[in-house]
């Protein structure tokens, strides 16, 4: 967990350390998750790996830090790394330093409410709303590179709830979960149970290797023309009421933007993408004998992640400094190649490949560099709330889906909501926290869609003293809605990971998981070392037990 805003490591006149050797394979500036995974994997393939941060806390744009100091990491950043270093560093007549200025990642923050005491019991992502799925590749990963070993995990054991039409159902997401749904109607149920059956059956069926296959397979196996048509018309054929859809294209299959709009685009998707997450949502439900439902998440944050496979990078011989800017570029002589790395202390450090995070403005160079995605407007508008009773009876942890147009004709994004509690150590007894989120293109209309979604779960505290009330649909009805406490709206930008000489990492998405940030991360692995083989198996270290089984 982070216990100081990231401006603090690197001020003047800090004593650095001296680096030796000076020449290394990789060297990584940010331990957030991308750039710690790529560590853990160059050193598991055997390279020679640096990485450094200007924190004093592992977790970069990935942290858990304490709730104090989140002011100081949500304000804009934009001054040069190390200007001073840079200068009185000596001229070199083999390469040019080309200074380095960090960027604004966060704007439009807006805070209400006073943060209850003691304020530094409430530990915060800043990567929430984000859950992993039990079945997913972060937690193959962990288990393959031994960074299970290094952070426990919970599950969310409320399950999953649907906002529809002002009121909280519970998700049906198994057979069982459907006819055991006192809010569906008997032809309802049916259908959903149909189309689950047809799905699962597509499931095993492509699950089989194709020597394996029978007839019966191959009449299941939906066909691939219905897996390329957009999800939203495969699903019509099972007649399955509005908030039916709803539940399987928000709450099970996680698209975020509205699939019924008048304006088709690329955000509409696929039956195949669909079906994909819903097999990993089915595979998650028991994997693990200790975790309720498909989803788990970390004691005491998401900044646990990137610490573990620090961890295991560190094992396998990658050297660690912390509080410790990048400075400036290295290029050659015709600026046409990144070389290394100027530090803060002045030292230069040699390499083969510079890996950023992505805080960093990427300077206007004549270097090799594949960003056809980084410019792209994307953003993701963000909110933390602290409040004292559970939106769902007992239950400690559970997800809320707004769907597109529940909160407002104008909502063209679904709402995600994540409460966690005390049991997984990031707030005292008795509080809550919850992370909501929403990608955007314009920043207040993000914001906008947010706090209608607060409006809709939580009571104000200044509300002259009169509670509203939510009606729910599961164990009661009329429940009094959570007094909130405080809480803070903010933006986020979003940017994708870039290759080439200078390789930058992917921000935090707008996602409840980490797949797509995943797979980025995996692709610039290949784009370096393309004949290694990705955290192999056998580059976890061995331990006495084994927790393949567990969450914990």
């Amino acid at each position: 967990m982070a216990d100081e805003p990231a401006g603090a490591a690197a001020g003047a006149g800090h004593d650095y350390p001296t680096i030796d050797p000076t020449s290394f394979d990789v060297v990584l500036c940010g331990t957030g998750l991308p750039e710690s995974v790529l560590a853990a994997a160059c050193a598991a393939a055997g390279k020679t790996v640096l990485h450094v941060d200007p924190s004093p806390f592992y977790g970069s744009l990935y942290s858990s830090i304490p709730l104090p100091s989140l002011a100081s990491f949500l304000s804009p950043d934009s001054s040069p790394s190390s200007s001073s270093a840079t200068a009185a560093a000596a001229a070199s007549d083999s390469h040019t330093a080309v200074d380095l200025h960090r960027r604004g990642v966060y704007s439009e923050v807006e805070t209400s409410g006073a943060i209850p005491e003691p304020a530094r019991r409430f530990t915060v992502d800043l990567v929430g709303p984000r859950v992993l799925y039990c079945a997913d590749e972060a937690v193959d990963l962990l288990l393959r590179s031994g960074g299970s070993h290094h952070v426990e995990f919970k599950s969310v054991d409320g399950g999953s709830l649907l906002y529809w039409e002002g009121s909280l159902y519970p998700v049906p997401d198994s057979s069982r979960a459907i006819f055991n749904d006192t809010t569906l109607k008997r032809m309802e149920k049916y259908a959903l149970n149909k189309f689950y059956n047809v799905v699962k059956e597509h499931i095993a069926a492509t699950s089989a290797s194709a020597d394996e296959r029978g007839e019966g397979d191959a009449a299941a196996m939906i066909s691939e023309e219905d897996l390329d048509l957009p999800f939203v018309e495969f699903l019509n054929r099972y007649k399955l009421c509005p908030k039916m859809r709803a539940v399987v294209l928000y709450a099970i299959s996680m698209a975020d933007y509205d699939q019924h709009g008048p304006d088709p685009s690329e955000k509409l998707i696929t039956t195949r993408e669909g079906i994909q997450t819903i097999a990993l949502y089915s595979k998650s439900i028991g994997r693990f004998a200790n975790a309720e439902g498909a989803f788990i998440y970390p004691m005491y944050g998401h900044g646990e992640l990137p610490q573990a496979f620090c961890r295991c990078a560190a094992v396998k011989g990658a050297l660690y400094v912390l509080r410790m800017p990048v400075a400036a570029l290295l290029m050659d002589e015709e600026k046409k190649h990144v070389v290394g790395a100027r530090l803060a202390s002045g030292q230069d450090i040699l390499c083969k490949q510079l890996i950023i995070d992505p805080s960093y403005k990427i300077p206007t160079l004549d270097v090799p560099c594949d960003d056809s995605n980084s410019n792209s407007p994307r953003k993701v508008a963000r909110s933390i709330c602290i409040f004292s009773k559970s939106l769902k009876g007992s239950s400690s942890n559970v997800l809320v889906v707004f769907p597109p147009k529940s909160l407002e004709e104008q909502q063209v994004a679904a709402v995600r909501l994540l409460q966690l509690s005390s049991n997984l150590a990031v707030c005292p007894p008795g509080m809550f926290m919850a992370y909501l989120s929403t990608p955007c293109t314009d920043a207040s209309a993000g914001k906008q869609c947010i706090k209608k979604a607060i409006d809709a779960l939580f009571s104000l505290q200044d509300s002259d003293g009169l509670e509203g009330h939510l009606e729910t649909t599961s164990e009661s009805t009329n429940d009094v809605k959570p007094t909130l406490i405080w809480s803070c709206v903010y933006v986020q930008e979003v940017t994708q990971g870039t290759s080439g000489s200078l390789l930058s990492c992917p921000m935090p998405d707008e996602n409840l998981d980490y797949r797509n940030i995943l797979e980025s991360t995996k692709k610039l692995f290949a784009d370096i070392y393309p004949d290694e083989e990705f955290l192999p198996k056998k580059s976890a270290p061995a331990y006495g037990d084994d927790d393949s089984d567990s969450a914990e």
